[in-house]
């Protein structure tokens, strides 16, 4: 499709007519146009025009000069956008769709919504809930900054040049006024930004106005821009206003209410606590009465700069998987598939490059469970880019090899794990799986973990049969392997065949597993047990300390650890989350107590407040933190997502 036409504008809008401003209705999807081909020229002269839909063409921009003052409806769904700033142009917009632009996320969602104050609808669903976050966000930050320009402005000496300092000011601003999610970083930093620039003319302005003795007294209006940034948008200054699914269950009196347990040596520190969050944002139908939805799996998004951390977690449980900022408690994104039960969710970060040659990173949730299937959720973008109909019988857990962003393992109650290379996104950002390698199991896989020091060479997997490890080198000809060591934990007859129901490396060395004795998590040397089995098939584990856990019975409460900080968790049958320093207690002088080893910290579940009352006890299926120990996220038996915060 070349550019636009006069005849063509005419042909294609609505009412009939042989001059363009008399067209309220034009539709140019599906024309393949590209962003150079709307030459705004030609379509100011639609000066009556109401409705525009550009869905399914190639646009990766739209230009910001092209005069349609009077567009209440803008439908550019199925197109290459990159950025939306350019919507400001159209002050009377209603109804917006931008659904199917890849490159669009949540970050673009919130500055449509300052943009254009008189949106009722994107993408067909109500704008009101974004706003209210907008609103939010928008006051803290004005709030922020406000008292960051107040700090600069006192630091500032008297010879300093006024504009060079002020200019100077926005730099520091959004280099260091930082508030929210790193996931919306981008529309904050954008708000940081126009914040101080607001603030830096309303300075200016206030001091011509001094200098301006002749100015009337009114002058002092000159505030008002100042005013205007706290302002909201909407008259009614209420706090966010989530949906029923996603609100906190309110615990404004819930306290740490377990202090450290010493261990032998009495010298642990006490981690320092404190329950922030409790959402039910996997509510089946929505309904605030459900309180027994299971919650299975939560996974930490890997962060977008080497050394940064991440404060975003995805959850899983029931039909839906939710995102979450663990600093506001806010969820970002919920994604539902009626009829599925998730188990599992795992992330990965890949970069893809556009059509128009640009590098954009993806962030890529893999949710599995119940049905077999594996969906790929774009997260940012909001939508599944992919199916893989894994297996035919319920996932009961998946993982990323940390070896290759692509490849991801999926094991079954079919007992079988496989591998997949998910592969890169096609140009209309679909992805086209193809299977690797198939592991036999002689028992349920419950728990992967990729070997930290070799994840390209060996696998180990926690079973309702045991620990087992397979070696998944792709350079051998084999595509079908059975386990190649079975790993036991104690002498005897009866020391194979126990359940592995928690696995995971504390460092390149060290590994925690539950499940092999009651009342126990054992730390065993993958190096030393690996170096010594010879060529046998069963190998006992070299125990280096074994920790105190709770003496239940009940089985699938999943172990989870933090190797930056040398940390192991664990959730249990009454609600508590049990951490163990692990790094200290290697540090201790051989040979270790025989005993089991006391828990650095023990964290009493903090009964929040649900449908008028307490729930004074739950069941915390698994546990995780973010690579920094700063946000801690639990899920319960019981619809609950907890979410702890290091002080």
């Amino acid at each position: 499709m070349g550019p636009l036409s006069a005849r063509l504008l005419m042909q294609r809008g609505r009412p009939k007519s042989d001059r363009l401003g008399k067209i309220r209705s034009l539709d140019l999807s599906g024309l393949e146009l590209l962003s150079e081909h709307l030459d705004p020229k030609l379509l100011c002269r639609l000066t009556q025009l109401q409705e525009l839909d550009l869905s399914n063409n190639q646009l990766e921009t739209l230009p910001d000069n092209l005069g349609l003052s009077h567009l209440r409806v803008l439908r550019c769904a199925n197109n290459q956008l990159g950025d939306v700033t350019a919507l400001c142009q159209f002050p009377k917009l209603e109804e917006l769709s931008l659904e199917g632009n890849p490159f669009l996320t949540v970050n673009d969602n919130l500055k449509v919504s300052f943009l254009l104050p008189t949106l009722r609808k994107v993408n067909g669903k109500d704008a009101s809930s974004t706003y209210s976050q907008v609103e939010n966000l928008n006051r803290e930050l004005t709030s922020r900054v406000t008292a960051h320009w107040e700090k600069f402005m006192a630091t500032l000496g008297p010879e300093e040049e006024a504009e060079k300092a002020q200019a100077d000011f926005v730099k520091s601003a959004v280099r260091d006024v930082r508030y929210g999610p790193e996931s919306l970083s981008e529309f904050t930093q954008w708000r940081v930004r126009m914040i101080s620039e607001e603030l830096v003319a309303s300075s200016r302005t206030q001091v011509h106005e001094a200098d301006s003795p002749e100015k009337p007294p009114e002058a002092g209006a000159a505030h008002k821009p100042r005013a205007r940034l706290a302002a909201l948008k909407r008259p009614d200054d209420v706090p966010l206003n989530l949906s029923p699914s996603k609100r906190a269950c309110a615990s404004p009196s819930a306290q740490v209410e377990g202090g450290p347990v010493a261990g032998s040596d009495g010298s642990q520190p006490a981690l320092k606590l404190e329950p922030l969050h409790f959402l039910q944002c996997h509510s089946k139908n929505n309904s605030p009465q459900d309180l027994e939805t299971q919650l299975w799996a939560c996974a930490f998004e890997p962060a977008w700069e080497e050394g940064a951390t991440s404060q975003t977690v995805a959850t899983c449980g029931g039909e839906a998987v939710c995102v979450i900022d663990c600093q506001t408690g806010i969820v970002l994104h919920k994604y539902k598939a009626p009829g599925e039960e998730f188990f599992s969710v795992a992330w990965t970060a890949l970069m893809v490059v556009t059509q128009a040659g640009h590098k954009k990173r993806w962030s890529v949730l893999a949710a599995a469970g119940l049905r077999g299937l594996v969906r790929l959720l774009h997260v940012r973008a909001g939508f599944c880019c992919g199916v893989i109909r894994a297996h035919k019988k319920a996932i009961a857990t998946l993982c990323f090899s940390p070896a290759h962003e692509t490849h991801l393992f999926t094991a079954s109650y079919d007992k079988r794990i496989i591998l997949w290379d998910i592969g890169m996104p096609n140009q209309d950002y679909e992805f086209q799986a193809s299977q690797l390698l198939t592991l036999d199991t002689t028992s349920i896989p419950l728990r992967l973990c990729p070997v930290a020091s070799c994840p390209d060479a060996r696998l180990l997997a926690g079973c309702e049969g045991g620990c087992c490890c397979w070696d998944v080198r792709l350079d051998q000809p084999q595509k079908r392997r059975v386990c190649e060591v079975e790993f036991i934990f104690s002498e005897g007859s009866e020391a194979s065949g126990r359940r592995v129901d928690g696995l995971a490396f504390v460092n390149e060395d060290v590994v925690a597993s539950k499940g092999s004795g009651l009342g126990t998590i054992c730390l065993w040397s993958w190096r030393q047990t690996w170096g010594g089995r010879g060529s046998q098939s069963t190998v006992a584990v070299v125990v280096l300390a074994r920790l105190q856990w709770s003496p239940t019975e009940l089985a699938y409460f999943s172990l989870s650890a933090c190797p930056d900080k040398g940390i192991v968790l664990c959730g249990d049958e009454e609600g508590n989350v049990w951490l163990y320093d692990v790094s200290n207690i290697l540090k201790q002088p051989p040979p270790l107590p025989a005993a089991p080893q006391a828990p650095t910290q023990i964290l009493k579940w903090p009964q929040p407040w649900a449908l008028g009352q307490a729930v004074t006890k739950t069941m915390v299926n698994t546990v995780v933190a973010n690579a920094s120990f700063t946000y801690l996220t639990a899920l319960t038996d019981s619809n609950i997502v907890a979410i702890w915060g290091r002080l």
